[in-house]
Order: C-alpha cells, then sequence, then structure tokens
C-alpha cells in the first residue's frame, strides 16, 4: 500500500492545479510551460539525479507513487516530465565530464530522448558526426538536451547500439505531434545533420546495462547507481498506466452514479451490470498495484545490496511491467464502455483517460506480445531472441 512521503504530499498538493492544465496540454500537444514549471516546483525532475549534483537519488518505489499520482491528473504531461525525470538516472552512467557539462552550471537541467537507433554516423576523429531524424522525443520543448541512439561498429567489428548525448544547441524540434493519445506529450521529432559527438557523450547500451559504463562506480554511496540503466528509463510506462486506471475508477463512480437511460429514465449508474464492472476493474487495478509495487521493491532491495540483477529478474521485471499495463488497460476498457454515450465527449474526462491508457501499452517496452514471448521463453530455459529485446 502507497505510503506517504513528504515528496508525494507535495505532489498531491498539485494534482489540482495540474488536472486544471490538462485540457491546455492536450490542445497544445506538448506540456506548457507553466505545468512543467508547476511540476519542477515539486523537485521531482531531480529523482534520479546524483547528489553530487543537488539530486535526490530517490528509491524507485516513491518515484514510482508520485508519478502514478500525477498521471491520473494529466497523463500525457506525467508522461513527458517522467522521461526527463528517468533519464537522470541513464545520464548518470555516463562520463564525469558529461555530467558535469550537463549539471555544472545548471543542476536542473533535463534530457528528452529518442533512443531507437535510427541515427546514422560517419566516424571522425574524437567522436561521431551524428545525423537523423529522431522521433517520439517526449517533453522536447521543455529539456535541454537529448538522448539519441545509433548503431557503430565496436573494435572487433561488432554492431554495438549506443547513445550519444546532445546539446539543445544541435538540434532543431520538428512539430509532429499529432496523435489521439498522450496528445500532451510533445512527442515531436529531432533533427540532426552531421553534429559532432565527442567520446565522452558516448556510451553502449550494454555497458549501461552491465556496469561497465564510464560513469559506473562514480557515485560508491548511492543505492540506485548500482544498477542496469533500463528499469529505471522505463519505470515512469507502467506507473502512468496504473496512474490513469486508478483515476478512471474515481471518475467512473463520480459520473455515472447519478446516470439515467435517455428514454426509460431507469438508473444506470448503480445497476447491476454498471456495478459488476466496477467491482471487477476494482480488483484487477488493485493487483496491478500489489505486482507493481512487489516490482518496484525489488529493484530498490538490488540497489541497496549492490547486487546486480540476474537474466531471470530482469526478464521478471521488464514483462512484470508489462503485464500491468495489460491489466490497467483492460480495467479502464471496461468502464470506458459502460460509461455511456457521453462519455465520447471531448469535455468528458473517461475518454482522455481511455484514450491515454491505451498509449501506454503502445510503446515497445510494453507491448506485452513481446513481453510473453521473452518469459515464456526463459521459463523454457531457451536462448532470448533477440528481435524480442
Amino acid at each position: 500500500m502507497t505510503s506517504t512521503t513528504p515528496m508525494l504530499e507535495r505532489i498531491q498538493a498539485i494534482l489540482p492545479e495540474l488536472a486544471a492544465h490538462a485540457a491546455e496540454s492536450e490542445h497544445e500537444r506538448q506540456v506548457p510551460a507553466k505545468t512543467i514549471a508547476l511540476l519542477k516546483s515539486t523537485g521531482l525532475h531531480r529523482a534520479f539525479q546524483p547528489k553530487a549534483y543537488g539530486g535526490l537519488e530517490m528509491s524507485l518505489p516513491e518515484f514510482g507513487d508520485c508519478i502514478a499520482a500525477l498521471a491520473g491528473a494529466d497523463a500525457g504531461a506525467t508522461w513527458a516530465f517522467s522521461l526527463l525525470c528517468t533519464h537522470s538516472h541513464q545520464l548518470a552512467m555516463f562520463s564525469r565530464q558529461l555530467q558535469d557539462e550537463l549539471w555544472g552550471e545548471n543542476p536542473d537541467a533535463t534530457a528528452s530522448s529518442s533512443i531507437a537507433p535510427f541515427g546514422r554516423t560517419e566516424e571522425v576523429e574524437g567522436g561521431v558526426l551524428f545525423s537523423g531524424e529522431m522521433g517520439w522525443s517526449s517533453g522536447c520543448d521543455h529539456a535541454e538536451w537529448a538522448i539519441v541512439g545509433f548503431n557503430r561498429m565496436n573494435p572487433a567489428g561488432e554492431k554495438t547500439y549506443c547513445f550519444a548525448v546532445v546539446p539543445r544547441r544541435d538540434y532543431t524540434i520538428r512539430d509532429d505531434w499529432y496523435a489521439i493519445g498522450m496528445r500532451g506529450s510533445g512527442s515531436k521529432t529531432l533533427l540532426l545533420d552531421k553534429v559532432f559527438v565527442p567520446e565522452h557523450r558516448i556510451q553502449a547500451a550494454k555497458d549501461m546495462m552491465e556496469g561497465k559504463s564510464a560513469g559506473f562506480g562514480l557515485y560508491p554511496d548511492s543505492k540506485i547507481f548500482y544498477t542496469p540503466y533500463r528499469p529505471y528509463f522505463a519505470s515512469g510506462f507502467s506507473s502512468i498506466s496504473l496512474g490513469i486506471a486508478e483515476r478512471m475508477l474515481e471518475a467512473f463512480k463520480e459520473k455515472t452514479r447519478n446516470r439515467v437511460r435517455a428514454y426509460t429514465g431507469a438508473s444506470v449508474g448503480t445497476a447491476t451490470p454498471a456495478l459488476m464492472r466496477l467491482a471487477e476493474s476494482t480488483h484487477q487495478v488493485a493487483a496491478a498495484r500489489a505486482l507493481l509495487e512487489k516490482t518496484w521493491e525489488d529493484h530498490r532491495a538490488h540497489g541497496e545490496a549492490r547486487r546486480y540483477p540476474s537474466v531471470e529478474t530482469l526478464t521478471a521485471w521488464r514483462t512484470n511491467q508489462a503485464y500491468v499495463v495489460k491489466m490497467c488497460v483492460e480495467s479502464v476498457k471496461r468502464l470506458f464502455e459502460a460509461a455511456g454515450a457521453g462519455a465520447w465527449f471531448e469535455t468528458n474526462e473517461m475518454q482522455r483517460l481511455f484514450r491515454d491508457s491505451h498509449m501506454t501499452a503502445a510503446h515497445a517496452y510494453t507491448d506485452y506480445d513481446v513481453c510473453a514471448q521473452i518469459l515464456g521463453r526463459q521459463l523454457m530455459g531457451m536462448e532470448p531472441d533477440p528481435t524480442m529485446i
């Protein structure tokens, strides 16, 4: 069960104002500047930033609770903001030189990302020239840096998945985010043309999963950095799906309690079918939270014990999150189907929750068809399928 922390109390205090801005987020197709300022006023953007730069080094359970709470008020804005938060964990695994550039002069700096390896690079002395149209960069309008993905050949002649970090001055943003879900996330496209990226701003993804990156060991007293980057990077997706589902339970009760059939006047909101749907979704959301909290706690325990997760544990962490999303989407869909035609009006909160809920299942990390195959292969002792990772 969620326990109240000082950060969660600060988050709860801004929820009414955040919810009041949600329609504006959707209309603008990005997080409004005033919403970013509101979110940053809590200090949550420093959740996974190293303490050496004024960060909080927050535990994953505490962070997840905060993101779930925010998502119920404005999931699109929370999607963007959560990634601005979680990227700091990834950045803390880069070189000290990069981290000094990031946070030395601006401790509040954040990064958006487009990490699929679609970038095109040319090897040059001291680094690479990076070009590409890098899409789905949530929250990019409010980030000072960006993390972008590409493949390069290592000394052994093997293709290696890598990340490059570039400052805002080195790319432009194409305003092309026209989507029916997570409209407020502003997940636009970054345009880069032969941008020089020095080696100290480049890391191999595999090294960041195995404790071999340039930043590994920089913070020996930390409880969150002795860990792979990917579970932290993706932690917001399932948290947001959970927060949407929890808010949908409340919205359904609020908006259907006094609902009657237009032609007969019969009560709908308190009729047996509605009660049964509400009950099942309530159980499903509670089960989703219980599984997610158990997974968050396992992350925390591994980090504090400085115990790197096994392949089996990493598989469980990823697929647990995806199954949570699956359950949350099902719970929202069940209620929306019973909410009546009025729920489809743009002024009705439930249609936004329905759209945003389904978007949480559309990310590559939360695709349960993929995750079920990953887990199934692991349970049967089969080698991982590289096309599924």
